[in-house]
């Protein structure tokens, strides 16, 4: 921790026209929350979570979310906001993100962003990141309709024949984003990437990254962890989400993971093999980070 402190030190020494902000980006799985913690401590500041679905009430196991224990007094952000069956754009969380940024800078603070999903942190850092091309329903409601006749899948194969750079970068299931971007695309004809080629840095930003191990450590610390989730009541959780909150069309339900136990709670897969399945989408979700994460770098 002394040459991370030392870097935090000498960031804050330089001086800059821009207000002043710190991402902690490790993959999943990579001890985020443990770091965050120490840093807040170290700079007396306050963390803003920038993962997509945490801001859900009642996903804590399957989210990894912080407990009040781990907190250890520090203020967080952007957790627990709304309930699971809220449609949550990433303008929408832009939108109160940044609230709770020029709070934090009102109080004398660094803001922190504990990074689990790119898409947020980039929509709080950089300009003119988040699309503002309008919506349309009426297209929106082809692609739905698409969706559940033809399911996620379908959506995505859309995707990759339009914009196969970025299609690369989202999972199937995240379905929302691929709509979206489908959407943005039809409208503007212009990519996601070139937004983020366009992209520009509101803040100074110090990038931390301290990720040294290999990726069979990273994978064995993921399989663990998963393995760890399970034992800790995941599959109580999932059963709970589905009684309070169970729509056919929920996209919660087709989130990284929950697909999985469907296909367990249906008999499609046992125990064992639900748990290997859920261990190896949580080690290429991590792939697709760490190549996120090269931008940051470079």
């Amino acid at each position: 921790m002394e040459k991370i402190f030392q870097k935090i030190d000498n960031f804050l020494q330089n001086k800059s026209n821009l207000k002043k902000i710190i991402v902690i980006y490790w993959p999943t799985a990579s001890w985020k929350t443990n770091l965050s913690i120490k840093i807040a401590k170290y700079i007396n500041s306050e963390i803003i979570s920038t993962d997509s679905r945490q801001i859900y009430k009642y996903m804590d196991i399957w989210t990894g979310k912080i407990t009040e224990e781990e907190k250890s007094w520090i203020p967080h952000h952007m957790i627990d906001i709304i309930n699971p069956d809220t449609y949550f754009s990433v303008w929408d969380f832009c939108e109160k993100a940044n609230k709770k940024i020029i709070n934090i800078f009102d109080s004398w603070k660094i803001p922190i962003l504990v990074w689990w999903t790119w898409l947020y942190i980039d929509s709080l850092i950089f300009d003119n990141f988040v699309s503002k091309a309008p919506r349309d329903e009426n297209l929106r409601k082809i692609l739905e309709e698409d969706r559940i006749k033809y399911w996620n899948e379908y959506l995505y194969k859309k995707l990759k024949e339009i914009d196969p750079k970025y299609a690369s970068e989202l999972h199937p299931n995240n379905y929302l984003y691929v709509m979206r971007w489908i959407e943005v695309k039809t409208l503007t004809w212009i990519s996601k990437l070139d937004f983020v080629t366009e992209k520009k840095l509101k803040y100074d930003v110090l990038f931390i990254n301290t990720f040294s191990w290999d990726r069979e450590a990273l994978y064995k610390r993921i399989n663990e962890r998963v393995a760890l989730m399970f034992k800790n009541w995941l599959l109580e959780e999932f059963q709970n989400l589905l009684e309070m909150w169970y729509k056919k069309e929920d996209f919660w339900l087709n989130s990284i993971w929950y697909r999985e136990l469907f296909d367990y709670k249906n008999w499609v897969l046992n125990l064992d093999e639900t748990i290997a399945l859920v261990q190896k989408n949580s080690r290429n979700y991590a792939k697709r980070q760490l190549t996120w994460m090269n931008r940051y770098e470079k």
